[in-house]
């Protein structure tokens, strides 16, 4: 898999896109931002991790103008990913393998629209970036990747793609029971982020007896769901992980406010929304998760308003 299209040129399709250019791979990041992809284009990633800063260069072009393809690999919010996926449903035809390690559930019912179930991968990803636009990546500390296959991809597709990841120093592995590992993070980001939007707060600000209580009620919920869709899982594996960002990661502001605070739409319905529509769909109450997607809605609907 020589030839990977990454579509998205934030934070982690950048980060992505430099290491699998660093290890020798065709990229070719895609965008709708045409002053980013000039930019990208013209100079290069500029990442910052523990080896020190350096430029590394990657293809950038506009969705259409993209012919080779072994990997397409989605970055986008969720709210975008059925556009994106429509944007490049002509690399279909060449067989390529397609991979979401979106945040949020549904992403992978999106890309169906565009490419074969069996060409669908879909997975997790932790690594921590932080972008500075147009082209600028710093990446801290480590991170992990999880891949699997909820359409009846197969297995080798899966392992192959690991490998990739992997030897481009992106920790990557194969996960039998990746819709567990989706939905953990589902609960994880649904406990902290909208929470984060409300309040203003980076990680630390919501390390409080209050906080504390709203995120685990969340984490109860999004458990409740999983269960009735007989999805395993651990609430206390979840809060553990919560409870780790709490103590590391308290400067840390959520992507979700940072959408918020600029008048961009915020990625809510593809996780706190999304959970609520399953919760309704089967007959459950998700009182916390609901009334923090409603205050994110409000509050992301009066910050659009004021940008008109």
């Amino acid at each position: 898999m020589d030839h990977v299209v990454i579509v998205g040129a934030g934070a982690m399709g950048c980060l992505f896109a430099a290491r699998l250019a660093e290890a020798g791979r065709n990229v070719t990041l895609v965008d709708v931002d045409r002053d980013r992809i000039e930019t990208l284009s013209k100079d290069g990633i500029l990442l910052h991790d523990a080896n020190g800063e350096r430029r590394i260069k990657v293809g950038a072009t506009l969705a259409p103008q993209v012919r080779e393809c072994d990997l397409v690999l989605f970055f986008t919010k969720g709210m975008h990913t059925a556009a994106a996926a429509q944007s490049v449903a002509h690399l279909a035809s060449t067989g390529c393998y397609a991979l979401t390690l979106q945040n949020g559930l549904g992403n992978d019912e999106a890309i169906a629209t565009a490419f074969p179930a069996e060409r669908i991968l879909v997975g997790v990803t932790d690594h921590p970036a932080d972008f500075q636009p147009p082209n600028r990546v710093h990446a801290t500390g480590k991170g992990h990747i999880s891949i699997g296959a909820l359409g009846g991809a197969p297995d080798a597709a899966v392992t192959a793609v690991a490998e990739l990841l992997a030897d481009a120093g992106l920790n990557a592995a194969a996960d039998s029971a990746i819709d567990v590992a989706i939905w953990q993070k589902v609960a994880f980001n649904a406990a902290l982020n909208p929470l984060a939007s409300v309040t203003g707060f980076t990680v630390g600000g919501m390390d409080c007896a209050e906080g504390r209580r709203i995120a685990r009620s969340i984490v109860t919920e999004v458990v409740s769901v999983a269960t009735a869709l007989d999805i395993a899982l651990d609430a206390d594996t979840i809060w553990q992980k919560v409870e780790y960002a709490l103590a590391n990661h308290r400067g840390h502001k959520a992507s979700m406010l940072q959408d918020v605070e600029a008048g961009r739409e915020p990625e809510i319905s593809s996780i706190n929304g999304a959970i609520v529509r399953l919760a309704a769909a089967n007959g459950l109450s998700v009182p916390v998760t609901s009334t923090l997607a409603d205050l994110v809605g409000m509050i992301a609907s009066s910050g659009r308003k004021g940008t008109d």
